[in-house]
């Protein structure tokens, strides 16, 4: 099989077309029915900028892409395939005019045969034996399709994963799953026992010729050593075959410290030529004990896990291997041992990370909220279980196979009958184990199936949705008494990248004795009006609670000693439909990391916690302003692995601290000094492991008290790469800094440039709340520096904060634009003035 990735030379167009003719038309009329055809690199989604356009919703229908391909199969009678490794969601392939092929669903892999389809299109004179390759993908909305509109994240349409043209001779192999078992139940007796590799094809023969075949089977280790070998020659077979078994004595097994993986080699011999397909597989077991912790290879694990979306700043869903590997990187530094994909299967790159990285693995069907459609959707539902078991087989990260997420979460059709839901579960349950019988089942939120699966996590919010975080682990402790296997999926809070806050809203002056233990989350709470109390509504959205809260969990679940393990949402802030009222519209904002992967404070606590790396960080590197009353006590914060660290404060040792995890906040590891106004320079030391670890920040102490923000300052800076990162800052009407101002400010721009928006991001963002009392934007002066910028700021509509943001006017809301002219060319800084006008 040769393999080659097709990025370059594609043409997209978003937009629905009369018919495929229009795709190639304008090579054959050479006139205005031209339609605006752009060139693009491909992964590609035509949703990459508009899912975070603060005005109007993402767009949902169809988009187009072609391209002329060269095709040089060096097979005699070989076979020529496209292979999408994802596409969304529904999408129709052509060779010129020819509908070759159709595939519904938006995550799995497919494959498209176009060898007859390419015979055809090679009499068309005028593209001088290039084949004119056209692909449709349509994400428009659609009920009886998986997964929900009602979903909180965005269905990408596009080709956002990698095509891959695809050379097989004849006969081929279509797949090669790989079982390795292990004996014995302890790791003392798997590492004196023998490991049992059984070896699995499925041919590829659409000709269903009746030849014979010879194979050759090859294991080899992760340095190279023959692990085992069978050469067989056999007729070719339908379906499913085992033609290939192997005892390995001793085998290394893959773990989270130690990801060792073998090679399970397969060549293919016919009479057109050769092929071979080789896939990684890795020897271990895991079992979750029954009403008790989660084992990797008979040693008890606590599986610190994280989540991850497919969603990138101005890309969406279509990473590059490079962004990925970036992504999967930094999860692993963190320390997390463990991962969710949400809510789909996700990309075969991504699974061959977290094998290589140690990272265990649940992985998931899209069916999520909504409630169940008819035939054609439960059709889909299986038919994408079916596809991700089968294309993920091989990976030792993955441990779960997910069926589902909040499925008791009804809106979309008319009906909604919990039996039925019941039924079908039960048959997704089946149909896993037989697809799969070494791995488990499991769901999120939805109490009337958790009896059917094999491992449940309900909705635990305490402290964001529902409760206060200080009653985490009792009713982590309630719900792990009713099931037999409880993994608590999902537990965090928004958090608005560099807001901090001196006294953080926490909800316990009047929820702990409102709310009675409940925690977890219902229908509606994620809204930012209405319902119940709740921190995520009546909160201030800072990082300095998020890391609290983290701080908190992480050191509960080290002494909860019955806990298979909770995973965090989200790594990074992802773009969602259902979130229009966020402080960055649009945006689900838990993550630990942002859009674009800038770590936020809480990546360092979870480092604290789970990573071995050396590591100590002072809290606030993103707030260069503290404040309080002159001379009052201040809390400084340090977060390390390290057993003792010390602290000093403008080169004065404040003393040493020993780090305790069970010592909150901060496992001890915090001081209290008195502050006056000032700047001050902090730094940590601590040794770690043998190693020397330093930490330092610089910030300033305001202890003037402010009022209402009364007026915003503008104030530009020109960097290196030739960008403009413009602020804006709140004041009161007496000049002094509003460090809790949190209005929303909207950027705008007249003349040439480009603002840098639409980027899901604290700086890349027109419409975003203040944090800490200022934002910025970042701009691209391209042409010359921008004529004028537009700055306005408006009362928040109930939006978390919104009493901070509060500019009123008696019972009427005010405007405020502020219009600042950039004057200066681009030497140094450009001076700006501000001209500030009232709209009523």
């Amino acid at each position: 099989m040769l393999k080659q990735r097709l990025t370059e030379q594609w043409e997209h167009y978003r937009g629905s077309l009369g018919g495929v003719w229009e795709v190639w038309r304008s090579d054959k009329l050479q006139n205005h029915y031209n339609v605006p055809w752009e060139m693009v690199t491909l992964p590609h989604t035509y949703n990459g900028m508009d899912v975070m356009d603060p005005d109007h919703k993402y767009y949902q229908g169809q988009g187009w892409y072609r391209n002329k391909l060269e095709v040089h199969n060096p097979y005699p009678k070989g076979r020529t395939l496209l292979h999408f490794e994802g596409a969304g969601q529904r999408t129709d392939v052509y060779v010129y005019t020819e509908k070759v092929d159709s595939h519904l669903g938006g995550y799995d892999e497919f494959t498209v045969d176009i060898t007859e389809a390419m015979t055809r299109s090679k009499e068309i004179e005028r593209y001088a034996g290039l084949m004119p390759v056209a692909i449709a993908c349509d994400n428009s909305r659609e009920l009886e399709t998986i997964p929900s509109d009602a979903s909180d994240f965005n269905l990408y349409g596009g080709v956002y994963r990698y095509l891959n043209l695809v050379y097989v001779p004849q006969i081929s192999l279509a797949q090669v799953h790989v079982d390795a078992q292990v004996a014995g139940g302890s790791a003392q007796q798997q590492a004196a026992g023998s490991g049992k590799v059984i070896v699995r094809a499925k041919l590829y023969n659409p000709e269903q010729l009746p030849e014979e075949i010879k194979l050759t089977i090859v294991l080899k280790g992760q340095d190279g050593t023959i692990a085992g070998q069978k050469e067989i020659t056999l007729p070719a077979w339908q379906g499913e075959k085992e033609i290939a078994a192997f005892e390995v004595e001793n085998p290394r097994l893959w773990s989270i410290a130690d990801p060792y993986l073998f090679d399970c080699s397969v060549e293919l011999d016919c009479a057109d030529g050769k092929t071979r397909s080789t896939e990684r597989f890795g020897f271990r077991t895991f079992e979750f004990v029954k009403q008790g912790p989660f084992k990797l290879n008979g040693e008890r694990l606590l599986l610190r896990g994280t989540h991850r979306h497919e969603d990138h700043v101005a890309v969406g869903a279509a990473m590059t291997e490079e962004m990925l590997r970036e992504e999967m990187g930094l999860i692993k530094k963190m320390g997390a041992n463990f991962i969710r994909l949400g809510h789909y299967q996700q990309s075969r790159i991504v699974l061959d990370l977290c094998d290589e990285l140690g990272i265990l693995v649940w992985e998931e069907i899209p069916w999520c909220r909504g409630g169940l459609g008819g035939p054609a959707y439960r059709g889909q539902c299986i038919d994408m279980l079916t596809a991700m078991i089968e294309q993920h087989y091989n990976h030792p990260s993955v441990i779960l196979w997910g069926l589902g997420n909040e499925n008791d979460w009804e809106c979309d059709f008319d009906h909604f009958d919990q039996q039925e839901i019941r039924t079908f579960m039960k048959e997704l349950h089946d149909l896993s184990h037989e697809l799969d019988p070494s791995r488990l089942t499991a769901i999120r939120r939805c109490e009337f199936c958790k009896d059917i699966i094999d491992v449940y996590s309900p909705s635990i919010w305490a402290g964001w949705y529902r409760g206060v975080y200080t009653e985490y682990e009792s009713s982590c402790q309630t719900a792990f008494e009713t099931v037999d296997s409880f993994f608590h999926m999902e537990w965090g809070a928004d958090n608005l990248p560099t807001r901090h806050v001196e006294k953080p809203y926490t909800g316990f002056a009047f929820m702990t004795h409102t709310n009675n233990g409940v925690t977890d989350e219902r229908d509606g709470d994620y809204l930012l009006t209405g319902g119940d109390p709740r921190v995520s509504r009546d909160g201030d959205w800072s990082e300095t609670y998020f890391c609290e809260m983290i701080d908190w969990y992480l050191k509960s679940q080290e002494k909860m000693d019955w806990l298979t393990g909770a995973a965090q949402w989200s790594f990074k802030d992802f773009a969602t439909p259902v979130r229009p009222d966020s402080p960055i519209p649009y945006l689900n904002m838990k993550g630990i990391v942002e859009r674009d992967l800038t770590p936020k404070e809480a990546f360092y606590v979870f480092q604290s916690y789970w990573s071995e790396e050396p590591m100590v960080r002072i809290y606030g590197h993103t707030m260069p302003i503290r404040w309080g009353a002159e001379g009052e006590r201040k809390l400084i914060k340090v977060y390390s692995n390290a057993e003792q660290v010390e602290l000093f404060l403008n080169g004065e040792s404040l003393g040493v601290k020993q780090r305790d995890s069970q010592d909150f906040p901060c496992a001890g590891l915090r001081w209290e000094t008195e502050l006056t106004a000032g700047e001050y320079h902090l730094r940590a030391e601590a040794i770690c492991k043998g190693t020397v670890v330093t930490d330092e920040l610089q910030f300033t102490y305001q202890s003037d008290a402010w009022g209402n923000p009364a007026e915003i300052q503008v104030t530009t800076e020109t960097l290196e790469d030739g960008r403009v990162y413009l602020e804006v800052r709140a004041f009161d009407a007496e000049g002094i800094y509003c460090l809790d101002a949190a209005n929303f400010v909207r950027f705008g721009l007249a003349g040439d440039g480009k603002l840098l928006d639409n980027l899901g991001t604290i700086r890349g963002s027109r419409q975003v709340q203040l944090a800490s009392g200022r934002a910025g934007i970042y701009i691209d002066p391209t042409g010359g520096l921008p004529a004028g910028i537009t700055v306005t700021d408006f009362v928040s509509a109930g939006g978390p904060a919104s009493s901070l943001a509060s500019l009123s006017q008696g019972d009427r809301e005010v405007q405020r634009t502020y219009t600042s002219v950039v004057s200066a060319a681009c030497e140094g800084m450009p001076t700006v003035t501000a001209v500030i006008e009232v709209v009523k």
